[in-house]
């Protein structure tokens, strides 16, 4: 079996072949073309989601390219002509390509990503393209929601045996550290991606030894340092508990070591943590922390908070790794403009009977607008390629759907979402840290209003088209409409 790992150019939908051979077949392969990649609605219900994968998009399509096996594959299919394989074993992708940086909160309809490119090389990369994006950024957006209803408590990725396969694992990890979690239990993000890995111990453990109390008297003398020990694999208040404070007291008490703990991951954890941390501190170990585990969730974990559960950290596994509540982020890669060989542009649109699903025709550019006076963002603006805000001016800005609701924005301040990232096939973005790209989504979630963070019911946040670009829609759109 051939040896993929190195290479995933091949990671395609075979449309994308059989309508790449036919741009090269008639004379379309150097054509200009325009995608944008947006996403149609938030996960959840949510107000908002967290852009994620930038990175791994940037690594693929630097190494793209076709090795003889996948020339010969292709050969064996007779789909496809000499001439264009002959063309596929020196591509690489030449174009260019914005996005939006990696922890920045977006909102459906506005681009993440806009390609430029000839035909064929934009149509190859948009399978990876979209599984990347759809993938991380719906695990950033999960662990931004948990790691706002822990408020203010550790939480801990604990997802990996339940992922969908060894890169969801991994760069689930990754994409939850993004979203705000302190820590994976994934060893290999730890090694690849910076996410610091760590852990306690499973229930094998204690059933190791002959009985609770040795398990957890041997594992305090291992670990003396980070001794947190799983007391529910018996009876959590009648022995596991009792046995992790004498273990405690006969190993790190003569150390003068006081830092501890005990997790918790089955049975009713509210009740379990309040009677644990009242034995506890009892027992004379306040700075004893109390983790939880157990299939959680942010609507779980809030709701323990408010009935009072004694809790220092989460660790979350399967319904963060898998999104499980709402698991398709669904972002889309739709065609938004033709250039021709004198470099004018020709605006495309998709039009269907789901209004939703009605494409942004052109080359665009988005703006965030912040009020000088909050901070916080008010509304993202859509624009035309070449439109430019003035902020000395004030800004009319409208609701695309309903345009009679208009706001005059007035001490604003107006900075461009989108960033270069290949220019004619070179990579022109500095590659930032994990631990940037997760300040940047700190920062990013900091400048919203919390009403669009509210898990239920959030408020709408506006994203707008210019005035330029909703004439231009509309006016294709009736166009459209009259030549049926």
């Amino acid at each position: 079996m051939k040896d993929i790992s190195r290479n995933l150019t091949m990671l395609c939908d075979f449309y994308e072949l059989t309508m790449s051979n036919g741009y090269f077949k008639n004379g379309m392969k150097d054509k200009i073309v325009y995608f944008d990649v947006f996403y149609r609605k938030n996960p959840d219900g949510g107000g908002y989601a967290i852009a994620a994968g930038l990175e791994q998009i940037i690594e693929y399509v630097r190494d793209l390219h076709f090795d003889a096996d996948d020339i010969e594959y292709l050969r064996s299919r007779k789909f496809f002509d000499e001439e264009f394989l002959a063309y596929l074993s020196s591509f690489r992708f030449t174009g260019d390509i914005w996005a939006v940086p990696e922890g920045t909160v977006v909102f459906p309809g506005e681009p993440l990503m806009i390609v430029r490119s000839n035909a064929i090389e934009a149509q190859f990369i948009e399978t990876f393209i979209l599984l990347t994006f759809n993938h991380q950024s719906l695990i950033a957006t999960k662990a931004s929601r948990i790691v706002r209803a822990a408020s203010g408590r550790v939480v801990s990725e604990f997802g990996s045996r339940r992922a969908h396969g060894p890169d969801a694992a991994m760069l689930g990890a990754r994409a939850a550290y993004i979203g705000g979690v302190d820590s994976s239990a994934c060893a290999i993000a730890d090694e690849l991606y910076g996410v610091p890995a760590g852990g306690t111990m499973a229930h094998s453990w204690v059933q190791m030894f002959d009985d609770e109390y040795t398990a957890f008297k041997t594992y305090c003398e291992t670990y003396p340092e980070n001794a947190t020990l799983l007391v529910d694999t018996y009876n959590v208040l009648k022995s596991g508990i009792p046995n992790a404070i004498r273990a405690f007291r006969e190993v790190l008490v003569p150390r003068g070591i006081k830092k501890c703990g005990i997790r918790i991951d089955s049975g009713d954890i509210t009740y379990l943590t309040r009677k644990a941390r009242k034995m506890l501190d009892e027992a004379g170990f306040p700075e004893c922390r109390i983790v939880v585990s157990n299939a959680l969730d942010e609507y779980l974990i809030r709701d323990m908070i408010l009935q009072g559960a004694q809790v220092d950290a989460f660790g979350v596994g399967e319904r963060l790794i898998t999104a499980k509540s709402d698991p398709v982020f669904g972002a889309v890669y739709k065609l938004a403009a033709v250039e021709d060989g004198d470099g004018n542009i020709t605006p495309k649109i998709k039009l269907s009977e789901n209004a939703v699903k009605i494409t942004t025709p052109h080359f665009k550019k988005i703006y965030r607008l912040y009020s000088n006076e909050s901070a916080k963002a008010e509304a993202d603006l859509i624009c035309l390629h070449d439109e430019e805000i003035d902020t000395s001016k004030p800004l009319e800005i409208f609701d695309p759907d309903h345009t009679w609701k208009r706001r005059v924005m007035e001490d604003y301040t107006a900075n461009e979402l989108l960033v270069p990232i290949f220019k004619s096939g070179e990579l022109v973005y500095e590659l930032p840290t994990l631990e940037q790209i997760r300040n940047r989504c700190k920062v990013s979630l900091g400048s919203m209003w919390e009403e669009v963070l509210r898990f239920e019911n959030p408020h709408n946040y506006y994203v707008d088209l210019s005035q330029k670009l909703w004439d231009l829609k509309h006016e294709m759109l009736n166009a459209k409409r009259n030549n049926k």
